[in-house]
């Protein structure tokens, strides 16, 4: 909707209808603290360093009543986008935290890998990269999966910038999304094939046998090295991302493909087909790049599609029902 772009200036403009409490996504963020909070005190004598946890929560509550704050002094767009960036950046601080809380329950990879065998008759995640080892299908593979964050930005900004009216219900139905899926992980410790498989031995589950670790990532966090060809620029940048955030957790849905798939409905949602068909081949991508990497099972690929398409009709849904606006 062009009629809805505004001149640099016009951002810094008080805001004639200002919502003095926070924004529904900033709710759905307070609320999973709330339950990772529960979850805390619940394991609190097996956690590693619950105090440095409660910090983290005290940092994320200072922040976000610190943008708040300054949304409250100076009511305009700029800095209600801070408000939102602020949740963004603080979503890559909230996956790692998944594996503080869900490494001392039982590891359930032994049953995930037994279903993909039953199902494929193979493992496709230690197979794929195998069948197909040419450089440029490895470099599509890590660009598709690094896309992530990007694909998910320029969706935000596209809502932000041409189509305000509707930012916040977009950003209801993402952060809605990614908050349901930590829960999960929380919940349901699954570290995927590049863990999981270093872990049991590949000699092992090449052969069909998928052994139980015990309380194996108490202690370890080591993945295997991530196959494709590694001159690749992306492969590199895939690397300095798994670095820099990657845990064993978070395999079960794919959230990589259950966000996608919600970034894409947003973008056909949006009726713009540049946004549309930009999107569209890095989901495809996506979706084939999780296995191909080692990253998730054929079944979380699954499950991510899935859920994906459920979270964008129920969070669509309750926004709508609630008229959670701006």
């Amino acid at each position: 909707m062009k009629g809805e772009r505004l001149k640099i200036k016009n951002y810094f403009i008080k805001e004639k209808k200002v919502s003095k409490g926070l924004l529904a996504f900033e709710w759905v963020a307070f609320g999973y603290m709330a339950f990772t909070l529960l979850m805390i005190a619940l394991l609190w004598t097996r956690l590693q360093q619950p105090e440095t946890l409660l910090l983290g929560r005290l940092r994320f509550v200072i922040i976000t009543l610190a943008v708040w704050a300054l949304y409250r002094l100076l009511p305009c767009r700029l800095t209600l986008f801070a408000r939102i960036a602020a949740q963004m950046i603080f979503l890559s601080w909230w996956y790692p935290d998944t594996f503080e809380l869900n490494r001392v329950l039982p590891n359930l990879d032994p049953v995930f890998a037994s279903w993909e065998q039953s199902i494929f008759g193979c493992q496709p995640a230690l197979l794929f990269a195998q069948k197909a080892p040419w450089a440029w299908f490895s470099e599509l593979m890590c660009m598709g999966y690094v896309s992530y964050f990007a694909l998910m930005v320029l969706v935000i900004l596209y809502y932000f910038l041409f189509r305000f009216k509707e930012f916040g219900m977009a950003s209801f139905v993402l952060f809605g999304a990614f908050f349901t899926y930590y829960v999960i992980f929380v919940l349901l410790p699954v570290t995927g094939p590049q863990f999981y498989y270093l872990a049991a031995g590949t000699e092992n589950i090449a052969a069909g046998v998928f052994p139980a670790i015990g309380d194996w990532f108490l202690t370890h966090s080591e993945k295997m090295a991530t196959p494709g060809w590694t001159d690749g620029i992306f492969y590199h940048f895939l690397e300095l991302t798994h670095n820099a955030g990657e845990r064993p957790t978070a395999a079960f849905p794919s959230s990589h493909v259950g966000i996608t798939t919600i970034l894409f409905l947003l973008a056909c949602h949006s009726r713009n087909r540049l946004l549309i068909f930009t999107i569209l081949p890095f989901y495809v991508l996506m979706c084939l790049a999780t296995v191909y990497i080692q990253a998730h099972y054929a079944i979380d690929v699954i499950a991510g599609f899935v859920s994906g398409l459920l979270f964008y009709f129920i969070f669509l849904k309750t926004h709508r029902h609630y008229r959670l606006d701006v």
